[in-house]
C-alpha cells in the first residue's frame, strides 16, 4: 500500500493511507544500510502486518520532489514563516535567515505577521511602531514575498492564508510563542493543537511542538508543523553567494560599477543607491552586511 508519513517518533513513523487510516511503522533495516532515513512527507510503500492494530512495515521510499535539513522534512510545495509583529518583536534578522535556506531551496516563501490585534489595541511600545505593518510589508515585498497580517487569536486575515496554501504542501516554521499552533487551529480546527503560554518573564514561547507533523487542512491540501527555532546558521553559503539570495537585489546589480561588487565599501554600488533611494529595504540591506561579515569572519577559522 502506498501512504504518505506524517509523524516519525522514537522509531515509529506514522504512515496515512487514504481511506484506510494511520499505521504504525518501522522502517527496514535496508534503509540504514543505504543511509536513507524516511522524512516527514515522504510517499512511502508500506506492508502491513497486523490490519487490527493498524500495524506495518515501510518497504520502500518513493522519490523525493525535494528534501529541507532543517526542519527535516520532505515533498514540500512552499514553506510559511510566522512572527509576531509584537510580543515577541520579530527578529527580522532571523527571518532573513530562513528566507536565504528557503532561496537555497528555490521554495517559495510566504510571510505571516501574527498578533496585528496588539496594535490594534493601541499597546505597541515605541520600537514596534518603527516595524509598523507599512514598513514590514515594503521591507519584503519589495523581494517579491508575499506578505500577510492576520490575529490568528482573533481569527482575522486567515481567509487569505487560507487560499495561498489551498492545494499545497506548505511547512510552516516560526520562532515559538507567535501563534503557529493557533493559527494551525484556524487552518485546520481539527487538529485540535496545544497553543502553549507565553512566558512573561522571557517573553519566549514554551516549546510545545517537539516533532515535524503533517496535518491535513483540506482537499489535497497539508500543513506541516515544525518545531519552533530560535536560531539558524547559515553554514553552507559563500559571502561571495549571499547577495544571490536577495531576490531585490538583481534588479539593481548591473548598476554596480564593479564586477564582483560585495555591496559593503565599494563605491557606486546599485544596491546601496536603490536602498538611498528606498527601493531596496534598509532593514532587509543592514541585516544583509551583518550576514556578510558572519560569513567572512566564518571563513577565517
Amino acid at each position: 500500500m502506498k501512504g504518505k508519513i506524517i509523524k516519525g517518533i522514537a522509531g515509529f513513523y506514522y504512515v496515512h493511507v487514504e481511506g484506510k487510516g494511520v499505521y504504525a511503522c518501522r522502517a527496514k533495516g535496508i534503509f540504514r544500510n543505504v543511509h536513507i532515513k524516511p522524512l516527514v512527507g515522504d510517499d512511502v510503500r508500506i506492508s502491513v502486518l497486523d490490519e487490527t492494530k493498524k500495524e506495518g512495515s515501510v518497504t520502500e521510499i518513493l522519490p523525493r520532489k525535494n528534501e529541507l535539513l532543517r526542519p527535516a522534512v520532505a515533498n514540500i510545495d512552499q514553506a510559511l514563516i510566522l512572527f509576531a509583529i509584537a510580543s515577541p518583536e520579530p527578529n527580522l534578522n532571523l527571518l532573513d535567515r530562513f528566507l536565504i535556506r528557503m532561496e537555497r531551496q528555490n521554495l517559495p516563501c510566504l510571510i505571516c505577521f501574527n498578533k496585528a490585534d496588539i496594535f490594534a489595541d493601541g499597546e505597541e511600545t515605541a520600537s514596534q511602531r518603527v516595524l509598523s505593518g507599512e514598513t514590514l510589508f515594503k521591507a519584503y515585498e519589495t523581494g517579491g514575498y508575499r506578505v500577510f497580517f492576520l490575529s490568528a487569536l482573533m481569527e482575522e486575515g486567515i481567509e487569505e492564508v487560507r487560499k495561498a496554501v489551498q492545494g499545497k504542501t506548505t511547512v510552516l516554521a516560526g520562532p515559538s510563542g507567535v501563534g503557529k499552533s493557533t493559527l494551525i487551529n484556524c487552518l485546520a480546527p481539527e487538529a485540535d493543537m496545544a497553543t502553549g503560554s507565553i512566558s512573561e518573564k522571557i517573553k519566549r514561547g514554551k516549546h510545545t511542538t517537539r516533532h515535524s507533523e503533517i496535518i491535513a487542512a483540506g482537499e489535497e491540501t497539508y500543513l506541516m508543523d515544525t518545531p519552533g527555532f530560535t536560531s539558524l546558521q547559515i553554514p553552507d553559503i559563500s559571502r561571495e553567494e549571499l547577495g544571490a539570495c536577495y531576490p531585490e537585489f538583481e534588479a539593481h546589480e548591473p548598476y554596480c560599477r564593479f564586477s564582483g561588487c560585495a555591496h559593503i565599501d565599494e563605491p557606486d554600488c546599485g544596491i546601496k543607491a536603490a536602498v538611498e533611494r528606498g527601493q531596496i529595504s534598509r532593514i532587509r540591506y543592514d541585516n544583509y552586511r551583518i550576514l556578510y561579515r558572519e560569513l567572512k569572519e566564518a571563513r577565517k577559522y
